[in-house]
């Protein structure tokens, strides 16, 4: 099964690779990691919502924000190495939480990116991860995640 029919299955598809909003490439290669830059949970060129977690936006939904985030990174990384069939090992996921100061849920809020990938690769899904609660994100994002993958 190739992972747009995983993906297919999940009721998902890659979207476009979300251009970037200042001075920087979406993903790049190095050896045989592809390291993608922090993604927003952006969906048709917009954010679904902005603010703090814990304040304007809910964990529940910032969990489902960090899943987005996620696929958008797989569709940067998918522009570089042409096909995520090639991915052999999710390595790392780096996860920001804009969050009230009072939040300490960052951790369940990227579960949202990490359970995707687990779904999406099984046994290759699972990854180092950190989970950082922020003051503030680009555009007022409520989150952003990050990928490194490995891939042949």
């Amino acid at each position: 099964m190739t992972v747009n029919d995983r993906l297919a299955e999940l009721g998902l598809a890659l979207p476009p690779v979300v251009p970037p909003v200042a001075a920087y490439v979406p993903a790049l290669i190095s050896g045989n990691l592809v390291f993608t830059s922090g993604q927003l949970p952006m969906t048709g060129g917009v954010l679904p919502a902005v603010g703090k977690v814990g304040a304007e936006v809910g964990a529940d939904e910032a969990k489902e924000y960090a899943r987005i985030c996620a696929l958008n990174a797989l569709a940067a990384a998918d522009s570089v190495i042409g096909s995520l069939d090639r991915v052999t090992r999710v390595v790392k996921v780096l996860g920001f939480v804009a969050s009230d100061p009072e939040f300490t849920g960052q951790s369940g809020v990227i579960n949202g990116a990490s359970e995707l990938l687990g779904e999406v690769f099984g046994d290759a899904g699972k990854h180092a991860r950190s989970a950082v609660g922020v003051a503030v994100l680009p555009l007022n994002s409520p989150v952003e995640v990050e990928l490194v993958l490995e891939f042949a």
